[in-house]
């Protein structure tokens, strides 16, 4: 598919192989009837003509390569297109200065301190693929056209680069290579090559402006954490709150709940559990005497009244000998 539409583009100009093997010919006949007259030997006549046959062969013969494709100037003037294959041209009259391939050519290139839109200096590298479509175009219309593409590029990429901001370059750089690319195919379209694509490697800015990018690039994701840490407080406050009203509604959730935590932290079997002795009020682990204990005892000692709690044995030693002690005092006196 590629060679036929490569063929469809190519101009009907192709050069007759035949008319310069005809011209060959005729000049080794000449040649070898000269030789006869002039000598008089058929001997010498035979061996002027296979010497000049090896010389003819030599400068007339032009062998080329399946990408490869070659003009003739006749005289100076261009005769047409050969390749590739096997072919004749004629001796000094005929000359192939130029030989093109038409494959698929990579060429990179780079703009170096390039001022962008905001006034940032970049250095870009980038490759152009691209073919020659019209070989005839290649040769007779530019001088080089393989340093003309590549210098082609070069100023397409400046002209982009000066056009676009710095964010707009390191964010999109298929857009900077189509724009770039469809520079180019404006620049070559007379030469008869096809751009095929741009693609930007690199894009290098100095190192102050990559610490400044860093900086903010931090602080922004610095800001996003933050604010992600609070609005997840704030949703695990919220969800605590009605957990709470929950728990407050119904106390055996809460009982259930506390002792839910304590086979969790004993599940590893690393861990020490303390257990702190509490009041049997709904809410915590049956245990003697706990803080709302100790506070209704301190209350009772106040009153000198019998608190109504379960002390441990040593308490409630403390506390009977504390109320038994004055008056044992008053007996003893009115003994």
């Amino acid at each position: 598919m590629q060679d036929t539409k490569h063929a469809a583009k190519e101009p009907s100009d192709s050069y007759s192989n035949s008319e310069a093997v005809i011209i060959d010919i005729l000049i080794l006949i000449i040649i070898t009837a000269i030789a006869w007259v002039f000598t008089d030997s058929a001997a010498l006549a035979f061996g002027a003509f296979i010497f000049f046959s090896l010389i003819l062969l030599v400068l007339s013969v032009r062998v080329l390569d399946q990408w490869n494709k070659m003009a003739v100037l006749r005289l100076g003037r261009y005769k047409g297109i050969i390749g590739p294959g096997l072919f004749f041209i004629i001796p000094i009259i005929d000359s192939t200065p130029i030989r093109v391939d038409i494959r698929v050519i990579s060429t990179t290139f780079k703009a170096e301190k390039t001022l962008t839109k905001d006034n940032v200096p970049v250095d870009v590298d980038a490759i152009l693929f691209w073919r020659v479509e019209e070989s005839r175009k290649a040769i007779l219309n530019v001088q080089s056209y393989y340093d003309s593409v590549l210098l082609a590029a070069q100023t397409a990429m400046r002209d982009v680069i000066g056009k676009s901001a710095l964010a707009s370059m390191l964010a999109g750089r298929d857009i900077i290579g189509e724009d770039i690319k469809g520079l180019i195919e404006e620049r070559v379209k007379d030469w008869g090559i096809e751009a095929i694509s741009v693609e930007i490697r690199d894009v290098t800015i100095p190192n102050e402006l990559q610490n400044a990018m860093a900086r903010v690039a931090t602080s922004d994701r610095e800001k996003q954490a933050r604010v992600i840490l609070a609005e997840s407080e704030s949703l695990a406050a919220d969800k605590m709150l009605e957990a709470a009203g929950k728990y407050a509604n119904h106390p055996e959730a809460m009982q259930l709940r506390a002792l839910n935590m304590m086979y969790e932290i004993s599940l590893t079997g690393k861990n020490v559990m303390v257990f702190i002795p509490t009041e049997t009020r709904g809410l915590s682990i049956p245990i003697p005497f706990g803080v709302a204990g100790i506070d209704e005892y301190l209350k009772a000692s106040k009153t000198n009244a019998q608190p109504n709690v379960v002390m441990p044995g040593k308490a409630r030693r403390d506390h009977a000998k504390k109320n038994a002690g004055p008056k044992e005092t008053d007996q003893n006196q009115t003994d």
